[in-house]
């Protein structure tokens, strides 16, 4: 026997309009929950948690103490002919699109390259960017740990003299937000406005 019972009008369209509101809802927690960045969500990621380096001023440094800002944290060395400038640039160029919030923005340059990247060197290197930027120098004994940490790839590819060796090395970056949290990777080449577009999104977090 088929059963023709049916819905009364009324209560069809409440119904109906019940399980609209409902899904409008769902789709708004899901756009508030999940930003649509340009870069690699990787909130809650277990790694990239820690750095405890000594700065380009001696001083020894650890994400803490960036607490309430972005910090971007991008491996590289002075030597680096093109992935490098090409980043530390591009971080630069985001701290200007920010406008008042670009004092809010901090860029740490960490070198896989401590043999030749002096202090003095890191120094004049980042501060040439934007005085503000930051440089971290590990040990040669600190760099595998802190390189796993990360989850970075460095190799060093020798050259034709003992001192003309060049760096293999990861290109993309991590950004933390103002809790110390790390929330995206960065590819190399994304762009200064899509880094910018990214960044304004944690802050309004």
């Amino acid at each position: 026997m088929i059963n023709n019972t049916r819905f009364s009008a009324p209560w069809f369209r409440i119904f109906g309009a019940l399980a609209l509101a409902l899904s409008l809802v769902g789709l708004s927690a899901c756009s508030e929950s999940k930003p649509a960045f340009k870069g690699v969500d990787i909130t809650g990621a277990d790694y990239a948690k820690e750095l405890n380096l000594t700065d380009q001023n001696g001083q020894v440094r650890k994400l803490k103490d960036f607490s309430g800002k972005l910090v971007v944290v991008f491996f590289g060395y002075t030597q680096c002919p093109d992935v490098c400038p090409t980043t530390m640039q591009e971080l630069a160029e985001v701290k200007s699109l920010l406008g008042p919030d670009g004092d809010k923005l901090q860029a740490v340059f960490v070198t896989v390259d401590p043999e030749r990247d002096t202090t003095e060197l890191l120094k004049a290197y980042v501060e040439n960017f934007d005085a503000s930027f930051v440089a971290l120098r590990p040990t040669q004994e600190q760099l595998p740990a802190i390189a796993k940490e990360f989850k970075i790839y460095f190799k060093r590819v020798e050259g034709k003299t003992p001192t003309s060796y060049t760096m293999d090395h990861s290109a993309g970056s991590y950004t933390f937000d103002t809790q110390g949290r790390v929330r995206l990777f960065n590819r190399y080449g994304t762009g200064a406005q899509a880094l910018a577009d990214d960044f304004k999104l944690l802050l309004r977090k």
